[in-house]
Protein backbone atom coordinates (compact mmCIF):
# COMPACT_ATOMS: atom_id res chain seq x y z
CA UNK A 1 0.00 0.00 0.00
CA UNK A 2 0.64 3.29 -0.64
CA UNK A 3 -0.42 6.98 -0.30
CA UNK A 4 -2.33 6.70 -3.00
CA UNK A 5 -4.42 4.34 -1.32
CA UNK A 6 -7.78 4.53 -2.09
CA UNK A 7 -9.41 2.84 0.44
CA UNK A 8 -10.62 3.94 4.42
CA UNK A 9 -10.12 3.04 7.65
CA UNK A 10 -13.45 2.02 9.15
CA UNK A 11 -14.32 2.23 12.86
CA UNK A 12 -17.91 1.41 14.64
CA UNK A 13 -18.26 1.81 17.86
CA UNK A 14 -21.01 4.38 20.31
CA UNK A 15 -19.94 8.29 20.65
CA UNK A 16 -20.17 9.46 24.66
CA UNK A 17 -19.86 12.55 26.02
CA UNK A 18 -17.05 12.55 28.22
CA UNK A 19 -17.55 14.38 31.92
CA UNK A 20 -14.15 14.99 32.63
CA UNK A 21 -13.12 16.12 35.92
CA UNK A 22 -10.36 19.64 36.14
CA UNK A 23 -9.48 18.36 39.19
CA UNK A 24 -8.46 15.32 41.60
CA UNK A 25 -11.40 16.28 44.07
CA UNK A 26 -13.98 15.46 41.14
CA UNK A 27 -16.00 17.82 41.98
CA UNK A 28 -16.28 19.97 38.43
CA UNK A 29 -16.57 18.83 35.07
CA UNK A 30 -15.66 19.87 31.62
CA UNK A 31 -17.83 17.90 28.49
CA UNK A 32 -16.02 16.77 25.71
CA UNK A 33 -16.85 14.40 23.02
CA UNK A 34 -15.65 11.22 23.67
CA UNK A 35 -15.64 7.38 23.40
CA UNK A 36 -12.67 5.08 22.55
CA UNK A 37 -13.71 4.58 19.00
CA UNK A 38 -14.90 8.02 18.66
CA UNK A 39 -11.12 9.08 19.94
CA UNK A 40 -9.85 6.33 17.16
CA UNK A 41 -11.55 7.78 14.11
CA UNK A 42 -10.78 11.51 14.85
CA UNK A 43 -7.29 10.32 15.56
CA UNK A 44 -6.96 8.59 12.01
CA UNK A 45 -8.24 11.67 10.30
CA UNK A 46 -6.34 14.30 12.45
CA UNK A 47 -3.19 12.07 11.42
CA UNK A 48 -4.02 12.40 7.73
CA UNK A 49 -5.94 9.43 6.73
CA UNK A 50 -9.64 8.56 5.03
CA UNK A 51 -11.72 7.89 8.10
CA UNK A 52 -15.18 6.94 8.40
CA UNK A 53 -17.09 5.51 11.71
CA UNK A 54 -19.86 3.66 12.05
CA UNK A 55 -22.27 4.88 14.94
CA UNK A 56 -26.26 5.65 16.12
CA UNK A 57 -26.85 9.07 16.98
CA UNK A 58 -30.62 10.75 17.58
CA UNK A 59 -32.27 14.21 16.76
CA UNK A 60 -31.60 16.22 19.76
CA UNK A 61 -29.24 19.08 20.77
CA UNK A 62 -26.01 16.51 21.70
CA UNK A 63 -26.38 14.38 19.04
CA UNK A 64 -26.22 17.31 16.70
CA UNK A 65 -23.42 18.62 18.46
CA UNK A 66 -21.38 15.08 18.26
CA UNK A 67 -22.11 15.11 14.85
CA UNK A 68 -20.89 18.26 13.97
CA UNK A 69 -17.60 17.61 15.83
CA UNK A 70 -17.10 14.55 14.07
CA UNK A 71 -17.15 16.39 10.93
CA UNK A 72 -15.24 19.24 12.16
CA UNK A 73 -12.41 16.37 12.11
CA UNK A 74 -12.93 15.31 8.63
CA UNK A 75 -14.74 12.11 10.08
CA UNK A 76 -17.52 10.82 7.33
CA UNK A 77 -20.57 9.34 8.74
CA UNK A 78 -21.95 8.47 5.73
CA UNK A 79 -22.72 4.82 6.80
CA UNK A 80 -23.99 6.11 10.46
CA UNK A 81 -27.46 5.84 11.18
CA UNK A 82 -29.86 8.61 12.87
CA UNK A 83 -32.62 7.11 14.95
CA UNK A 84 -34.65 10.31 16.71
CA UNK A 85 -35.00 8.52 19.80
CA UNK A 86 -31.51 8.10 20.06
CA UNK A 87 -29.66 9.98 23.13
CA UNK A 88 -25.75 9.87 23.26
CA UNK A 89 -24.51 8.30 26.56
CA UNK A 90 -22.30 9.63 28.61
CA UNK A 91 -18.86 9.12 31.08
CA UNK A 92 -17.65 10.56 33.95
CA UNK A 93 -13.84 10.69 34.30
CA UNK A 94 -12.38 11.23 37.90
CA UNK A 95 -8.52 11.73 38.74
CA UNK A 96 -6.34 9.96 41.45
CA UNK A 97 -4.24 11.73 42.87
CA UNK A 98 -1.48 10.74 40.31
CA UNK A 99 -3.79 12.43 37.57
CA UNK A 100 -4.79 8.27 36.40
CA UNK A 101 -8.26 8.33 35.10
CA UNK A 102 -11.15 6.22 36.77
CA UNK A 103 -14.23 5.67 34.89
CA UNK A 104 -16.63 6.50 37.26
CA UNK A 105 -20.26 6.67 36.14
CA UNK A 106 -22.11 5.97 33.11
CA UNK A 107 -25.61 7.33 32.03
CA UNK A 108 -27.60 5.67 28.75
CA UNK A 109 -30.86 6.50 28.54
CA UNK A 110 -31.44 4.32 25.31
CA UNK A 111 -29.35 1.37 25.66
CA UNK A 112 -31.48 -0.31 23.42
CA UNK A 113 -31.45 1.60 20.05
CA UNK A 114 -28.18 0.13 18.84
CA UNK A 115 -26.57 -0.10 15.29
CA UNK A 116 -28.42 -3.53 13.79
CA UNK A 117 -26.69 -5.82 11.54
CA UNK A 118 -28.78 -5.01 9.14
CA UNK A 119 -27.72 -1.25 9.44
CA UNK A 120 -24.04 -2.17 7.86
CA UNK A 121 -23.45 -1.45 4.22
CA UNK A 122 -20.85 -4.00 2.49
CA UNK A 123 -19.62 -1.37 0.75
CA UNK A 124 -18.03 0.17 4.10
CA UNK A 125 -16.41 -2.94 4.27
CA UNK A 126 -15.51 -3.83 0.75
CA UNK A 127 -13.41 -0.25 0.76
CA UNK A 128 -11.95 -0.34 3.89
CA UNK A 129 -8.06 -1.44 4.33
CA UNK A 130 -8.78 -2.35 7.75
CA UNK A 131 -11.79 -2.25 10.29
CA UNK A 132 -11.72 -1.22 14.49
CA UNK A 133 -13.79 -2.19 16.90
CA UNK A 134 -13.10 -2.53 20.46
CA UNK A 135 -15.16 -4.14 23.69
CA UNK A 136 -17.45 -0.61 24.42
CA UNK A 137 -20.52 -1.62 23.14
CA UNK A 138 -20.45 -5.55 23.19
CA UNK A 139 -22.26 -6.10 26.27
CA UNK A 140 -25.65 -5.12 24.93
CA UNK A 141 -27.00 -8.27 22.72
CA UNK A 142 -28.20 -6.86 19.67
CA UNK A 143 -24.09 -4.65 19.38
CA UNK A 144 -22.68 -7.59 20.12
CA UNK A 145 -24.71 -9.20 16.75
CA UNK A 146 -23.56 -6.06 15.40
CA UNK A 147 -20.27 -6.32 15.90
CA UNK A 148 -19.87 -10.24 14.86
CA UNK A 149 -21.50 -9.11 11.68
CA UNK A 150 -18.90 -6.12 11.27
CA UNK A 151 -16.47 -8.98 11.72
CA UNK A 152 -17.43 -11.15 9.09
CA UNK A 153 -18.21 -8.24 6.63
CA UNK A 154 -14.59 -6.94 7.04
CA UNK A 155 -12.86 -10.34 6.52
CA UNK A 156 -15.28 -11.60 3.77
CA UNK A 157 -14.32 -7.78 2.32
CA UNK A 158 -10.59 -8.49 2.59
CA UNK A 159 -10.01 -5.90 5.18
CA UNK A 160 -7.83 -6.60 8.14
CA UNK A 161 -9.53 -6.64 11.68
CA UNK A 162 -8.53 -4.36 14.29
CA UNK A 163 -9.38 -4.99 18.08
CA UNK A 164 -8.77 -2.83 21.27
CA UNK A 165 -9.95 -4.68 24.08
CA UNK A 166 -10.72 -1.49 25.92
CA UNK A 167 -12.47 -3.19 29.18
CA UNK A 168 -14.59 -1.21 31.57
CA UNK A 169 -15.39 -3.56 34.13
CA UNK A 170 -18.55 -1.34 34.99
CA UNK A 171 -20.09 -2.02 31.43
CA UNK A 172 -20.59 -5.78 31.93
CA UNK A 173 -22.88 -8.02 33.75
CA UNK A 174 -20.22 -9.99 35.06
CA UNK A 175 -16.43 -10.99 34.84
CA UNK A 176 -17.04 -14.09 33.12
CA UNK A 177 -19.26 -12.61 30.49
CA UNK A 178 -16.72 -9.72 29.28
CA UNK A 179 -13.74 -12.42 28.77
CA UNK A 180 -16.34 -14.83 27.08
CA UNK A 181 -17.49 -11.88 24.61
CA UNK A 182 -13.67 -10.83 23.74
CA UNK A 183 -12.59 -14.65 23.38
CA UNK A 184 -14.84 -15.15 21.04
CA UNK A 185 -13.39 -12.86 18.93
CA UNK A 186 -9.82 -13.39 19.01
CA UNK A 187 -9.73 -16.16 16.36
CA UNK A 188 -10.25 -13.60 13.17
CA UNK A 189 -8.71 -10.49 14.71
CA UNK A 190 -5.34 -9.46 12.98
CA UNK A 191 -4.32 -6.69 15.45
CA UNK A 192 -4.84 -6.73 18.82
CA UNK A 193 -4.28 -3.92 21.12
CA UNK A 194 -4.47 -4.17 24.81
CA UNK A 195 -2.96 -2.48 28.70
CA UNK A 196 -0.85 -5.05 30.99
CA UNK A 197 -4.29 -4.53 33.58
CA UNK A 198 -6.28 -6.00 30.67
CA UNK A 199 -4.07 -9.05 29.97
CA UNK A 200 -4.14 -9.79 33.71
CA UNK A 201 -7.76 -9.95 33.42
CA UNK A 202 -8.43 -11.77 30.63
CA UNK A 203 -6.06 -14.54 31.70
CA UNK A 204 -6.52 -14.06 35.24
CA UNK A 205 -3.20 -14.25 36.07
CA UNK A 206 -0.64 -11.57 37.50
CA UNK A 207 2.07 -13.01 35.62
CA UNK A 208 3.10 -10.97 32.23
CA UNK A 209 4.70 -13.79 31.12
CA UNK A 210 1.76 -16.35 31.85
CA UNK A 211 -1.10 -13.93 30.09
CA UNK A 212 1.18 -13.85 27.10
CA UNK A 213 1.87 -16.97 26.96
CA UNK A 214 -1.83 -18.09 27.11
CA UNK A 215 -2.25 -15.38 25.03
CA UNK A 216 -0.09 -16.44 22.28
CA UNK A 217 -2.28 -19.65 21.78
CA UNK A 218 -4.98 -17.49 20.10
CA UNK A 219 -2.14 -16.79 17.67
CA UNK A 220 -2.71 -13.40 16.91
CA UNK A 221 -0.78 -12.07 13.85
CA UNK A 222 0.35 -9.32 15.87
CA UNK A 223 -0.32 -7.96 19.50
CA UNK A 224 1.00 -4.83 21.17
CA UNK A 225 0.62 -4.87 25.04
CA UNK A 226 0.99 -1.30 26.38
CA UNK A 227 2.54 -0.61 29.90
CA UNK A 228 2.47 3.31 29.92
CA UNK A 229 5.49 4.90 30.32
CA UNK A 230 7.16 1.61 30.06
CA UNK A 231 6.34 1.13 26.80
CA UNK A 232 5.01 -1.56 24.66
CA UNK A 233 4.82 -5.01 24.15
CA UNK A 234 4.93 -6.15 20.35
CA UNK A 235 3.96 -10.25 20.29
CA UNK A 236 4.84 -10.91 16.59
CA UNK A 237 5.72 -14.78 15.22
CA UNK A 238 6.13 -16.25 18.37
CA UNK A 239 8.17 -13.18 19.69
CA UNK A 240 8.07 -10.99 22.48
CA UNK A 241 9.64 -7.83 22.19
CA UNK A 242 9.85 -4.72 24.31
CA UNK A 243 9.56 -1.04 21.99
CA UNK A 244 10.37 1.95 24.52
CA UNK A 245 9.03 5.49 24.79
CA UNK A 246 9.98 8.60 24.87
CA UNK A 247 9.48 9.91 28.59
CA UNK A 248 7.20 13.15 28.88
CA UNK A 249 5.15 14.88 31.47
CA UNK A 250 1.76 13.72 31.44
CA UNK A 251 -0.62 15.62 32.58
CA UNK A 252 -4.03 13.30 31.66
CA UNK A 253 -3.62 9.80 30.35
CA UNK A 254 -7.11 10.26 29.15
CA UNK A 255 -7.41 9.19 25.61
CA UNK A 256 -3.33 7.61 24.90
CA UNK A 257 -4.73 4.07 24.04
CA UNK A 258 -6.58 5.48 21.31
CA UNK A 259 -3.85 7.68 20.10
CA UNK A 260 -1.86 4.56 20.23
CA UNK A 261 -4.32 2.70 18.30
CA UNK A 262 -4.90 5.50 15.69
CA UNK A 263 -1.00 5.72 15.21
CA UNK A 264 -0.88 1.78 14.60
CA UNK A 265 -4.11 2.02 12.29
CA UNK A 266 -2.31 4.69 10.26
CA UNK A 267 0.61 2.36 9.78
CA UNK A 268 -1.26 -0.43 8.37
CA UNK A 269 -3.41 1.67 6.05
CA UNK A 270 -0.29 3.11 4.69
CA UNK A 271 1.86 -0.02 4.70
CA UNK A 272 0.17 -3.31 5.25
CA UNK A 273 0.31 -5.77 8.35
CA UNK A 274 4.37 -5.60 9.41
CA UNK A 275 5.85 -8.33 7.97
CA UNK A 276 9.16 -8.31 10.09
CA UNK A 277 10.51 -7.15 13.17
CA UNK A 278 11.93 -3.95 12.07
CA UNK A 279 8.31 -2.94 10.59
CA UNK A 280 6.98 -4.24 14.19
CA UNK A 281 9.12 -1.54 15.85
CA UNK A 282 8.54 1.16 13.41
CA UNK A 283 5.01 1.19 13.99
CA UNK A 284 5.22 0.70 17.62
CA UNK A 285 7.55 3.54 18.10
CA UNK A 286 5.25 5.49 16.26
CA UNK A 287 2.44 4.97 18.24
CA UNK A 288 4.07 4.91 20.99
CA UNK A 289 4.66 8.63 20.36
CA UNK A 290 1.58 9.55 19.56
CA UNK A 291 -0.01 7.81 22.98
CA UNK A 292 2.45 9.84 24.75
CA UNK A 293 1.97 13.15 22.99
CA UNK A 294 -1.75 12.65 24.21
CA UNK A 295 -0.73 12.66 27.48
CA UNK A 296 0.73 16.32 27.54
CA UNK A 297 -2.79 17.59 27.37
CA UNK A 298 -5.79 17.99 29.15
CA UNK A 299 -8.94 15.58 27.25
CA UNK A 300 -9.24 12.44 24.87
CA UNK A 301 -10.21 13.92 21.53
CA UNK A 302 -8.88 17.53 22.07
CA UNK A 303 -5.62 15.55 22.77
CA UNK A 304 -5.27 13.27 20.18
CA UNK A 305 -2.47 13.90 18.61
CA UNK A 306 -1.44 15.90 14.45
CA UNK A 307 1.26 14.65 12.61
CA UNK A 308 3.19 17.69 12.93
CA UNK A 309 2.72 17.31 16.73
CA UNK A 310 5.60 14.51 16.52
CA UNK A 311 8.07 17.83 15.78
CA UNK A 312 7.79 18.27 19.95
CA UNK A 313 9.15 14.91 20.56
CA UNK A 314 12.21 14.79 17.63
Amino acid sequence: MSMENPKHILTYGDAFIDYIAVNTENDQFNRHLGGATVNVAAGASRLGMPSKFITITGDDDTSAFVRQELENEGVDLSYSIIVPEKRVSGVYVHFTPDYDRIFAKYENETPDLQVTAQDLVEEAFKDASVFHMCTGTMFHPEALKTTLEAVRLAKEGGALCSFDVNIRPLRWGSEAQCRDTVFQFLADVDILKLTTDELAFLMETDSVEKGIARLSEFDIPLVFLTDGENGTHALFEGENFHVPVVPVQPVDTTGAGDAFVAGTLRYIHLNGLPKTRAEVVDCALFANKLGALCTTKHGALTAMPRLEDLERLS
